[in-house]
């Protein structure tokens, strides 16, 4: 186990160079725009846009300023660690402190989502696979293809229009920018009632079908046969060995699910809700086409990816030791 731990860490460090650099030439060596012109100001001079440059050291070969770059994100150097530069349209303010600023909105949608499809797909997907063919497996096979088929944004414009209490026909929950505007953890959780359940609908759709797809395989081995003919109880031989069995691919699935929503993916559920996080950020820099932070963000984004993507292959590992030894 130490060993594999070892060479997966040694891989995940190698990717996040990597994916560093990338992020690094997209912004920065296929702009679209200069950065110098977008921090100096639309109603700057080309003198003042060329201070700019050498004040941002812009004028520096572009491996140097790769260098200067990785250092900043990865050591105490040129104000690191994870240093992302600043903000073009918020007079200088680090992107990490606006990252950080915002990603407990984000973690806390995030959190809500993954505990209410979990607790939804696990459930569902279990019983259709042990109902497999009947009436009731049917049905929920097609609710969660209509749950899959259909946009995020869609689904919150109609939560909004059917159980927002400022708009809303029925009006039970908190509607549009309500979150932001709630002072304790209670009215904070009950303002994100709506987006849990938008941002859940269709993942917990997707892992349902995977779950039962799984159970139906993991049901029909050699071994659940024999707990069978030990004589276990049903609920033992499901549970215990059907079900553990069948959820191990699951964590898979949920750990890049929680890393790319962190990330910024759940940009549509924040923008439909006005959730000021990460993904919300990030809209607002493309529409004030604020290069540095856009730049941050997604290096962010990509960086929590790979972290994640380790966590995964750890808890695999130890949950399945056959992947140890491959």
């Amino acid at each position: 186990m130490p060993r594999y731990v070892a060479r997966r860490l040694l891989w995940a460090l190698a990717l996040l160079v990597i994916v560093t650099a990338a992020v690094f030439a997209i912004f920065n060596l296929l702009p679209t725009a200069d950065p110098a012109a977008l921090r100096a100001g639309r109603a700057a001079t080309p003198e003042e846009v060329e201070q700019t440059r050498r004040a941002l050291g812009l004028d520096d070969p572009a491996a140097v300023r790769f260098v200067r770059y990785v250092a900043g994100v990865f050591t105490p150097l040129e104000g690191g660690p994870l240093n992302l530069g600043t903000s073009i349209d918020r007079n200088g303010e680090p992107v990490r402190a606006i990252i950080l600023d915002r990603l407990p909105a984000t973690a806390f949608l995030v959190a809500g989502a993954v505990v209410l499809w979990i607790a939804i797909a696990i459930p569902v997907g279990t019983v259709s696979a042990l109902r497999r063919r009947s009436a009731l497996d049917r049905t929920t096979m097609i609710a969660t293809l209509a749950l899959v088929s259909a946009p995020v944004f869609w689904l919150g414009l109609v939560a909004l229009y059917l159980f927002a209490d400022d708009v809303g026909v029925i009006g039970i929950f908190p509607g549009i920018g309500a979150y932001g505007a709630a002072g304790s953890v209670f009215a904070k959780a009950w303002a994100l009632v709506l987006p849990w359940i938008v941002l859940a609908a269709a993942t917990a759709a997707l892992y349902a079908r995977y779950v039962r797809s799984q159970m139906i395989d993991v049901m029909d081995e050699d071994y659940i046969r024999t707990a069978r003919a030990k004589g276990l109880p049903e609920r033992q031989v499901i549970l215990g060995h059907g079900l553990r069995a069948a959820i191990t691919p699951v964590i898979t699935l949920l750990g890049l699910d929680v890393a790319v929503l962190l990330a910024g993916n759940a940009i549509l559920t924040e923008s439909v809700f006005n959730i000021p996080g990460v993904g919300r950020e990030l809209v607002t820099g493309i529409e004030r086409a604020d290069f540095e932070l856009v730049q941050g963000i997604v290096l962010f984004g990509a960086l929590v990816i790979v972290v994640f993507n380790l966590l995964v292959d750890i808890a695999y590992a130890y949950l399945d030791p056959r992947v140890r030894y491959r």
